[in-house]
């Protein structure tokens, strides 16, 4: 787990946390934006622009105004002081399948993600979820509202992706800053107590997944 105790810029008698944070999600979910609009630092971006011959590869179905996407990773940091001083390095993941090599090493580290769920290919959440189970990474839901798409709650969320009751799911906007922030916040506090009194059911709740969607 990465959580060491280092000192704030500008201060020195403030001990504060460093916490990795890894935000993932399906293609044109929104990972970008949601760093961007938290971020204290201006962001890393490896953003490439999408084009035609990308297309038999990268479906736009649900995102065709999206004109460039992450090949690498995005990075920002955030420094909060409730629940706890701290530090949050936040990455984010490429959301295309022929890129999920690269997981591993943005999630080594990392004491919990935030799976943004893009309401218009809600299934693309799948893979995130699943990777984070898998792995015991405790994470949140976040459900990223877009204009023209379809609006659910977050239960009729939490019963589609077959989510337990011990992982949050919230509404967000990745765009704002306020919205974007309740995340972090509701993530750090569920990833503290779940590092601090971990459950052995991600595995098998892993399983009964596999099992009714081969």
């Amino acid at each position: 787990m990465t959580a060491q105790p280092t000192t704030h810029p500008g201060s020195e008698t403030a001990a504060f946390l460093s916490l990795k944070i890894v935000v993932a999600g399906g293609f044109g979910a929104g990972k970008t934006t949601l760093i961007g609009s938290i971020s204290e630092i201006p962001p890393l971006r490896t953003e490439e622009v999408l084009t035609e011959a990308g297309e038999p590869i990268d479906s736009l179905d649900g995102v065709r105004e999206k004109a460039t996407t992450t090949v690498s990773l995005d990075h920002g940091r955030r420094t909060l002081t409730v629940p706890a001083p701290m530090m949050l390095y936040l990455f984010g993941t490429p959301g295309q399948a022929r890129f999920r090599f690269l997981w591993d090493d943005l999630t080594r580290g990392a004491v919990g993600a935030v799976v943004l769920a893009d309401t218009r290919r809600l299934a693309d959440s799948f893979p995130s979820v699943d990777y984070f189970e898998e792995r015991g990474v405790p994470f949140v839901v976040a459900v990223n509202h877009f204009e023209h798409g379809h609006r659910y709650t977050t239960g009729q969320v939490r019963t589609a992706l077959e989510l337990p009751e011990r992982v949050p799911v919230v509404d967000c906007d990745a765009r704002d800053f306020g919205s974007t922030l309740t995340v972090l916040k509701t993530l750090v506090r569920h990833a503290l107590t779940a590092l601090t009194s971990p459950t052995p059911d991600g595995p098998e709740l892993l399983a009964g997944r596999q099992a009714a969607h081969p």
